[in-house]
């Protein structure tokens, strides 16, 4: 037809399927043949493509740090301090996205030197700093740490590995725990996400 710019129109309705999707919670599927870190990678991986989708918001991140304060809160059983994702450290005087006792604990999905150099810091004000991280930034923070000689004065853990490993300890091992304890850590996540966001699509559902 003349007048009509097909490729436009694709574009524009292919545009508005990636905005449909994007207002979408993510979803956690249920399925307790899977690890546990499966169903952590399952989350991850979502807010992977949308943020590829998104033109490089940082979902990623955002999932990552309310997933490890919810976390927190679910192993050690009381409220913590929580923050938006993109609310800086600095402004806050805080000494890493949270700290337990004398630990300090910096969430990343790619670990940078200007972090390296936030941990030195925190290593002269007598606290431990850890860094939880995906595979490939954990690879990454070694080697920033490293470089500065602070290797082996901080901890650096896979944010898989990091979660999995208390919800197994928090269920005791039993499947069918299992199952409530991924209840609870959503339903701390929703809490911190609808406290601390303002985007509801962060949030989690469970399939």
């Amino acid at each position: 037809m003349e007048g009509f710019d097909f490729e436009k129109i694709e574009k524009w309705w292919v545009a508005r399927v990636k905005d449909f999707f994007i207002g979408k919670p993510f979803k956690i599927k249920m399925d307790l043949s899977k690890s546990v870190r499966t169903l952590v990678r399952g989350v991850l991986s979502q807010a992977e493509r949308r943020q590829k989708d998104a033109g490089g918001t940082a979902y990623v991140g955002a999932v990552m740090q309310h997933l490890v304060g919810a976390k927190l809160e679910l192993f050690l059983d009381e409220a913590l301090e929580h923050n938006g994702f993109s609310v800086a450290d600095a402004p806050t005087k805080r000494n890493g996205d949270f700290q337990i006792e004398n630990v300090v604990i910096h969430v990343t999905q790619t670990p940078t030197e200007s972090l390296i150099q936030k941990c030195v810091d925190n290593l002269s004000s007598n606290l431990s700093p850890l860094i939880v991280t995906s595979h490939k930034g954990a690879i990454s923070a070694e080697n920033l740490a490293d470089a500065e000689n602070i290797a082996d004065r901080i901890d650096v853990l896979e944010i898989e590995q990091f979660i999995a490993t208390n919800i197994l300890e928090i269920s005791r091992f039993a499947r069918e725990s299992r199952k409530v304890t991924v209840e609870q850590l959503v339903e701390k996540y929703n809490a911190i996400i609808a406290a601390h966001e303002t985007d509801p699509s962060l949030s989690l559902i469970i399939g």
